[in-house]
């Protein structure tokens, strides 16, 4: 084994020491505007992060009056506010990016779907984004309904689908699913809609629409081509 030069090991040291130091010193202002802008944007986020925390918790105290007006079938004052208290509206607007505001956008939705708005229902559904495996299937299924009052029924599978893929889990997946099939009946692909149905048969035959599948099977292959 070589015997190692203490003297040349030390020399090198320094040398590296020599060059990390003319390095910062050459470049100083830069190294610690970078640093700085790091500091800056590390301070930002966390306070951002506070701010929407502390923005959230105070539209979570807010909206559960809107929720009641919901419950209570009073759509306008859930949406408008009423008897002193804000509505979906108001708490959408001011609180937009917290999970309270994305969901004040949801009700928005449901509360101008069972208004017969349709449009506005989905303006406001597809606000909101919401990672709740029923929650938000629910409102990407809402917006395919809506798509469908509509009469664009193309577009209403797309968001059914969408929906059903959302989770994939027993209760909000075929439930979908089956709707996309009753468009695809509706458009005369059936085809398509015999896919569905048996996707149901055969992934979620436990399901409420699994259970009564079959005659959905059995019209679909009378009729496809």
């Amino acid at each position: 084994m070589a015997e190692i030069n203490k003297e040349e090991t030390i020399v090198n040291i320094q040398g590296a020491y020599a060059k990390a130091d003319n390095f910062l010193h050459n470049n100083k202002k830069g190294i610690y505007g970078g640093i700085a802008a790091v500091v800056l944007l590390v301070g930002g986020f966390l306070g951002y992060k506070y701010y929407q925390t502390t923005q959230n918790d105070e539209a979570a105290e807010l909206i559960w009056k809107a929720e009641y007006f919901f419950e209570v079938d009073s759509l306008d004052k859930a949406i408008n506010g009423g008897e002193g208290y804000l509505g979906f509206q108001t708490i959408a607007s001011n609180y937009g990016g917290t999970k309270t505001g994305n969901l004040a956008e949801y009700y928005l939705g449901i509360c101008y779907m069972q208004k017969g708005e349709f449009q506005a229902a989905i303006d406001h559904l597809e606000k909101c984004d919401l990672d709740d495996e029923v929650v938000g299937a629910i409102a990407k299924g809402s917006i395919g309904d809506a798509y469908v009052e509509l009469g664009n029924t193309q577009e209403g599978i797309k968001f059914f689908e969408k929906a059903a893929k959302h989770s994939e889990n027993n209760f909000t997946s075929p439930i979908y699913m089956l709707k996309a099939g009753l468009a695809y009946e509706k458009l005369g692909d059936w085809n398509k809609a015999l896919e569905l149905y048996s996707d149901i048969r055969d992934n979620y035959p436990n399901s409420a629409e699994g259970r009564d599948i079959e005659k959905y099977i059995a019209k679909a292959e009378s009729l496809k081509k």
